[in-house]
């Protein structure tokens, strides 16, 4: 199939079926495949976890995942829509309803402290109850809730945070803090009535709450250090100096909390985390940006990790522990990019999560690794216009409006900073380079932030247990079933045996017929 490169995006050159496609044996031959295939899903794993890994698109809903779908096929050259995420290829998928306590339409902070605590909170706060009041720092005290990160790691296996977001941001801080206000990244960022309250930033908790989490990699360099300090990468620029008010630093503490004989490191640039010889690291600390990392298509090869890089390190560290490991792998900036109304920067963010899913997926197995991919929410993205078969995702619909003449581009948000009025209409996109990377795609509403959507997300699941992730669940589920599927946490009646009671009750036709032949 022929492409070609139109104003700086991808155009596919071949909108009608292929000739496979127009013979009815094709799909009827691919629809028995895939009934073979779910066929043999009646041979439930029900084997125990030793490892799971919970991948969280955070802002990827149903249809980023869709249009994710769509831009990795056409970045093989092919139309797209017939292409497979890796998260695709789970045999499992249910629905989770994202609601927080005290918000029809959620934030993150409160969504994680669902998929990873196993309770829903008000939006804005994380690691604690619903009875805690965002920004009321003395609302905190003995509402705390542990997660399944803290489960695991008392249960002697190696855990590990991965993302592209600061990792004092909402996602991976609910792992290890417990704070009134996701926003406390350092003391700097807090109240002074909670900071008398004895209520700790989130930077600090990183350090002091679960000292041995085993790798931490993301960005997030100015909240371990001193305000103004000048940050290692960018030593001129005053926005990204150190922000603590305590005069810590939160490097050296991270280093000094470690046992003796256990070697420590601390990375910020992707030549050191690549050349490390991971068998003689006990810890490691990469932040390789001061604030959250660099967007995908943005990113300095030199300097900055990929997404998938970081988790192949991190495996790698977490399979030296014979227990196994947990592993939270957040592709944070999806989120970010929806949010100013750069769609091409969301999805190829989006890409990059699922590559990061196939190479975990390549270096783990579903025989004894429990695999999970979900979002915290959505957000109000949508694309359509009756475009044709091959369309590029980032492209025109086939029509003009038939109210105000204008063409458009098949990605829009229902609100956002892409809402924009030229001399009274709708701005006429075939002015502008749509596909630039970070042209805002047309609003409804016009604000300076797009939002969250409320409906429901996917949840994409493979090893042990999947099959309990199989329909629409709170989402506060995520991490029970999880960590039934791997006995950790507190429901281990069922682990007494090494084989569980449903493996037991599915012998017992094959017992009977043995019985029968004896007999």
């Amino acid at each position: 199939m022929g492409t070609s490169v139109c104003n700086g995006m991808l155009a596919v050159g071949t909108l009608h079926p292929t000739e496979r496609e127009k013979d009815p044996e094709y799909w009827r031959q691919q629809a028995q495949e895939t009934l073979r295939d779910a066929l043999r899903l009646q041979h439930l794993n029900q084997n125990v976890a030793k490892n799971l890994i919970l991948f969280l698109g955070d802002g990827m809903g149903v249809s980023t995942v869709t249009a994710a779908r769509i831009l990795k096929g056409q970045l093989q050259h092919r139309k797209g829509e017939e292409s497979l995420l890796e998260m695709d290829k789970f045999p499992y998928v249910a629905l989770a309803k994202t609601y927080n306590t005290n918000a029809q339409v959620p934030d993150s902070a409160g969504t994680a402290t669902a998929y990873l605590c196993g309770v829903k909170a008000n939006e804005g706060t994380v690691g604690v109850s619903a009875s805690v009041t965002r920004d009321r720092c003395n609302t905190t005290k003995g509402q705390e809730v542990t997660s399944i990160l803290r489960w695991a790691k008392d249960e002697g296996k190696a855990v590990g945070i991965v993302t592209t977001t600061r990792v004092t941001h909402a996602t991976p801080s609910a792992a290890y803090a417990h704070s009134a206000n996701r926003d406390w990244y350092s003391d700097g960022e807090m109240p002074l009535d909670a900071l008398e309250g004895g209520c700790k930033d989130i930077a600090r908790q990183l350090v002091e709450n679960i000292p041995d989490i085993e790798v931490i990699l993301g960005g997030g360099r100015k909240y371990m250090f001193p305000r103004n300090t000048s940050d290692v990468e960018y030593p001129q620029e005053e926005r990204h100096r150190g922000t603590r008010l305590d005069g810590k630093d939160l490097v050296q503490a991270w280093h000094d909390t470690k046992p003796a004989g256990k070697v420590a490191k601390y990375v910020w640039h992707r030549r050191e985390l690549l050349a490390l010889n991971l068998s003689r690291v006990d810890f490691l600390l990469g932040l390789f940006e001061p604030g959250d990392m660099v967007y995908e298509l943005d990113r300095n090869n030199e300097t900055d990790p990929s997404l998938s890089e970081m988790v192949a390190v991190a495996i790698r560290m977490l399979q030296k522990n014979p227990r196994g490991f947990f592993l939270l792998v957040e592709g944070g900036r999806i989120d970010h990019g929806h949010h100013e109304g750069k769609a091409k920067q969301a999805l190829h963010e989006a890409v990059e999560l699922d590559r990061a899913v196939g190479l975990a997926g390549r270096l783990t197995s579903p025989h004894d690794t429990l695999s999970v991919v979900t979002a915290d929410h959505s957000h109000v993205f949508t694309f359509g216009g009756y475009t044709p078969r091959g369309n590029p995702i980032f492209g025109l619909a086939p029509m003009q409006s038939d109210v105000d003449r204008k063409p458009f581009t098949s990605i829009l948000y229902g609100n956002g900073p892409g809402y924009k009025i030229v001399g009274g209409e709708r701005e006429n996109v075939s002015a502008v380079d749509f596909a630039h990377a970070n042209y805002q795609a047309q609003a409804a509403v016009p604000l300076r932030q797009e939002t969250h959507g409320g409906e429901d997300v996917a949840v994409f699941a493979r090893g042990p247990m999947a099959h309990l992730l199989h329909g629409v669940h709170e989402q506060n589920y995520i991490p029970h079933a999880m960590a039934y599927a791997a006995c950790i946490g507190t429901n281990r009646a069922h682990c007494s045996s090494a084989a569980r009671p449903a493996a037991t009750a599915s012998l017992l036709p094959v017992l009977l017929l043995l019985l029968l032949l004896l007999c």
